[in-house]
């Protein structure tokens, strides 16, 4: 990688002027101790508050290490790694929190497992958590989920302190909600060396939480697109095909089966009736239409994934470090 750096620091943030300066001070002193070359990228996420303020008074301090983008609006933690990933020069990647819950202490192990020992991504690990049990229930009720659907042993899937091989962020596409399961893009991206590390958790020293009930709901909404998107992406006529063919094959031969009785009445001299008086009628007819429209839609999504291009755009504000 060209003019790269040792360890590139992707930090999102969405109003967290309070703790800037305190966190770029201590990851310039793990920074120093260990002789490590370092960029640190500020991802402000359409702040509301003077959060690009201060990260402008760190770049003019010290413009050879502090990099950062301004979005125009709140586009979401996802679109901030994802720019972020693609602007880092790191041979390895190291994201973390700007809220000071995440200890710039755990660097240097961190970047030691992943060029000494070899893994591609190292997650944190928080085993003692300062957070009130509104947030560690439906945290631990999350990755129980993620852990069954995707195979990967993880404890803290969407903690934020990381550790990547710098290719690794090159090669994965973080769209919607899906840095929840970075672990799982890289795995399905080729890089299946994944493990864990266990970090220190401090308790927030500045602000508020972001955490809200929205986003534990959405966040097992995505594991489920996830996991479609990732099974049946590139052949998505497996998956709406098979249960369209399935529900169209069960309707029709439960109608003929309807049919047949029909006339097996009328032949025995007794009175069927109009077949359309029968409820089952509509229901058997339901199910074909309905698995008609699923392999339609297979075929169809089909077709698109063969010739469609994929492009996210963010509006991006003002950049510093470039």
């Amino acid at each position: 990688m060209a003019n790269s750096v040792d360890i590139s620091v992707v930090i999102p943030l969405y109003n967290e002027e309070e703790s800037l300066p305190e966190l770029y001070a201590w990851i310039v002193k793990v920074m120093t101790e260990n002789n490590f070359s370092f960029e640190v990228f500020f991802m402000n996420d359409g702040s509301t508050d003077s959060s690009w303020e201060v990260i402008q008074k760190l770049h003019n301090e010290d413009p050879e290490h502090v990099r950062a983008i301004r979005f125009r609006k709140n586009q979401g933690k996802s679109a901030a790694l994802n720019v972020g990933f693609k602007k880092t020069k790191g041979d390895v990647v190291i994201t973390m929190d700007a809220d000071l819950q995440d200890s710039p202490d755990e660097i240097p192990d961190l970047y030691k497992m992943i060029m000494e020992d070899g893994w591609d991504l190292v997650s944190g690990w928080k085993k003692k958590r300062h957070d009130p049990l509104s947030k560690t229930i439906p945290t631990k009720l999350f990755n129980w989920a993620t852990r069954k659907m995707s195979g990967i042993y993880l404890h803290d899937f969407n903690c934020g302190l990381k550790a990547y091989k710098g290719e690794v962020v090159q090669n994965v596409d973080v769209t919607g909600e899906m840095h929840r399961y970075i672990p799982i893009l890289a795995k399905n991206a080729g890089f299946p060396k994944i493990t864990e590390k266990v970090v220190v958790h401090q308790a927030r020293k500045y602000g508020t939480t972001k955490f809200g009930l929205d986003r534990f709901i959405n966040g097992f909404l995505d594991l489920l697109t996830l996991y479609v998107v990732t099974r049946f992406s590139k052949r998505p006529m497996h998956f709406f095909g098979l249960i369209g063919t399935l529900m169209f094959f069960i309707g029709f031969v439960a109608m003929v089966g309807l049919i047949a009785w029909k006339f097996w009445k009328l032949s025995a001299g007794g009175d069927p009736g109009l077949i359309a008086d029968n409820p089952l009628f509509y229901m058997f007819l339901t199910s074909m239409l309905l698995g008609t429209q699923l392999f339609t839609t297979g075929f169809l999504a089909e077709l698109m994934s063969r010739n469609s291009a994929k492009t996210v755009d963010y509006t991006i504000d003002e950049t510093l470090g470039e």
